[in-house]
């Protein structure tokens, strides 16, 4: 499942952050990748050491916490601590697929990639190229959302950036391990709680939204993985 959440940030919030970003000392992106997606990877990006990435990052996740769409599509038991990267002007991210198993900097913590996210913080007008493209069972999609608006898909999926062609692009990208790890599972509990929410609103008080949620919490009970 590739899902659009949008207003993640209000505008204002995230043309403040883009503004410092823009400021920031990045580093070469290489820094951080394995030796297969350093070979395709042209981009720039924040270091662990970076007051704005651990600042910026705390504010993205509570914002995500408050986000219904987010944490009933996601499901998370961990997220990890959002990391900025910045594309110029001929930049780019060939073909890869994410590492299975992240550890967060400076900790023991070690996390499931279920689910990658990007964040946009650009404006799509403001840069060209640089569309996010995922394939995947659904078939090839290329993202390019508005500042602020996220995009949510299985970390499973072979993704690339394609070339920026003038302008910059920033945006925040992290990962989440799910509480439920199969996306096909993932998804179908998804639809029945959307469901059930259409359900609550247009009928209010029927009694099969009772049973419907008893049906969720028992696949969830089944699926879930502590």
């Amino acid at each position: 499942m590739l899902l659009q959440i949008p207003d993640v940030l209000p505008a204002d919030r995230v043309a403040d952050m883009r503004a410092q970003l823009t400021q920031a000392d990045w580093v070469d992106g290489r820094a951080t990748a394995g030796p297969q997606a350093a070979a395709t990877k042209r981009n720039l990006q924040l270091p662990d050491s970076s007051p704005l990435q651990r600042e910026f990052g705390e504010e993205i996740i509570a914002a995500l916490q408050r986000q219904p769409l987010f944490m009933s599509a996601a499901l998370p038991l961990r997220i990890f601590p959002p990391m900025f990267n910045c594309y110029l002007t001929g930049q780019t991210f060939g073909s890869h697929v994410d590492n299975a198993i992240r550890q967060a900097p400076g900790t023991a913590h070690r996390l499931r990639t279920d689910l990658s996210a990007t964040l946009f913080l650009t404006p799509p007008e403001e840069y060209e190229g640089g569309e996010l493209i995922v394939e995947d069972t659904y078939g090839v999609q290329a993202v390019k959302l508005p500042a602020g608006h996220l995009v949510l898909y299985p970390a499973t999926s072979l993704h690339h950036v394609r070339p920026v062609t003038a302008g910059a692009r920033i945006s925040s990208f992290f990962w989440i391990q799910s509480l439920v790890r199969d996306d096909g599972q993932r998804t179908l509990l998804f639809d029945l709680d959307s469901a059930i929410q259409h359900l609550s609103r247009d009928v209010p008080d029927h009694p099969s939204a009772v049973q419907l949620a008893g049906v969720y919490h028992n696949l969830l009970r089944r699926w879930a993985d502590l």
